[in-house]
């Protein structure tokens, strides 16, 4: 017998509680009739339907004749079985995909929080594997929802890299949309670019790592071995630099104070007691204009 989808997604009884129902069935009798659309599809009264299979008794049917199946079918599982909030939440997170009815009227309806059913819709479009056992009650919805959002920052940071990618290395990007590249590959080539581009502004001659790549010299992995390494002892270099200058500009009185005393005993003095290099930067310091 054909199934109506809203009543597939609500869990079946486990067997020991099915074979409980078949003995009480089979004992007093069915008490609620089975129901079916005009097309012959199960509304409602799966578990009962089977029970009544293993107590061999013939099950009863009735029709249902109202406009909102779909309705029927939440109003009466959801009200009746013995299901936690979070399985109540995921299935009508679930049912709104096929269902006219608005959020807000699964709220009111069924007594369900907002914040619960949102929760559960986040877990079905960002880690769908675990809305299926949050409805089947084998994982809470808090620790779905959790990792859900987890997933969902991890597609969020993936996809503002490919955006960044498509920005400034649009050819790129293409090869990633074409599947001919992965996006790190991509991020690494476009590093690898970048940073020879660096060097050639800093006014460095070695051979760009591109270039060796495409010779066949390098990989592209040695290629970004390279590109770390040169960032690394440049940002060491300007570091280093910062520092010097820094001392320099603590000390720029006495530099003045030699600029304004060219030729004089006193300086020349200072400038004997110093290195060849210091002494060639004070005097190119202290040289008039």
């Amino acid at each position: 017998m054909k199934i109506h989808p809203t009543t597939a997604m609500f869990p079946m009884l486990e067997e020991d509680e099915l074979h409980d129902l078949a003995e009480s069935i089979k004992t007093l009798g069915q008490h609620h009739d089975i129901v079916l659309d005009a097309d012959g599809v199960l509304l409602d009264g799966r578990n009962r339907l089977a029970a009544c299979e293993l107590a061999g008794v013939k099950p009863r049917f009735t029709t249902y004749t109202g406009n909102d199946p779909k309705g029927l079918i939440l109003a009466y599982n959801l009200r009746r079985r013995s299901l936690s909030k979070g399985q109540r939440a995921m299935i009508i997170a679930m049912a709104r995909s096929f269902s006219e009815h608005s959020l807000r009227h699964h709220v009111k309806l069924h007594s369900i929080s907002l914040t619960r059913i949102s929760n559960a819709a986040t877990v079905l479009k960002h880690a769908p594997h675990l809305a299926e056992q949050v409805r089947t009650g084998a994982l809470k919805l808090d620790a779905a929802y959790n990792t859900a959002l987890e997933y969902k920052a991890r597609a969020a940071a993936v996809e503002a890299q490919y955006q960044r990618l498509r920005e400034h290395a649009p050819d790129l990007a293409e090869q990633v949309t074409e599947g001919l590249l992965t996006l790190d590959e991509a991020q690494i080539r476009h590093h690898v670019r970048d940073t020879d581009a660096l060097r050639r502004a800093d006014g460095d001659t070695a051979p760009p790592a591109v270039h060796l790549v495409e010779k066949g010299d390098i990989t592209w992995d040695q290629a970004h071995q390279r590109a770390e390494h040169f960032l690394a002892h440049r940002q060491n270099a300007i570091h280093q630099a910062q520092q010097d200058l820094r001392v320099i500009a603590e000390n720029w009185a006495t530099v003045q104070d030699l600029a304004a005393r060219p030729d004089t005993p006193y300086t020349r003095d200072v400038l004997n007691g110093l290195t060849p290099q210091a002494r060639a930067l004070i005097q190119s310091l202290t040289a008039p204009a």
